[in-house]
């Protein structure tokens, strides 16, 4: 088995985003390992505001990426702080396109050892029709994801069990 000394961690800054990172982190602790926070801003929603800015509504594409991006990059440190992964070597991503190309083209240029995601998370019909982020990560990644589902499944787990 190889070394893990590098952690990948997706989020999308839902509510399954915090448990999805207190994971990585304890397993960083635990293999003595970085963490890199990868966040993508979806290029369908910049390819909507250009649609919006044709129509001779006046939006500012760059403008809404520099909003977004300060913003997710507040979230992101605002994360590591609630999720207790202070004192772990972190490094915070986020970049613009399609969610799971961005997230295995990240993967494969930060040289990550393991990816971790949740499988819930930002959902709508076009994840609903052609499958989310998570199902096409776990197709295609030349690394080993660890999928962490919701706290209902611990719930009903620890119900059952104890």
């Amino acid at each position: 088995m190889a070394e893990i000394k590098k952690i990948m961690v997706a989020v999308d800054f839902s509510e399954y985003s915090h448990r999805t990172v207190q994971y990585a982190g304890l397993l960083a602790r635990a293999c003595q390992a970085g963490l890199i926070l990868v966040n993508v801003i979806n290029q369908r929603d910049i390819d909507m505001l250009r649609s919006i800015k044709t129509r001779g509504i006046n939006v500012s594409v760059q403008e809404y990426l520099k909003t977004q991006q300060a913003e997710r990059e507040a979230s992101a440190r605002q994360l590591f702080q609630e999720a207790g992964c202070g004192e772990i070597t972190c490094t915070r991503i986020i970049r613009v396109g399609v969610p799971w190309v961005e997230l295995l083209a990240a993967a494969k240029e930060q040289q990550a050892d393991l990816l971790v995601m949740g499988t819930k998370g930002r959902t709508n019909l076009a994840n609903t029709l052609f499958g989310s982020t998570a199902e096409k990560v776990l197709r295609r990644s030349p690394i080993p994801v660890l999928s962490i589902r919701g706290q209902e499944h611990a719930e009903i787990l620890v119900s059952r069990t104890g």
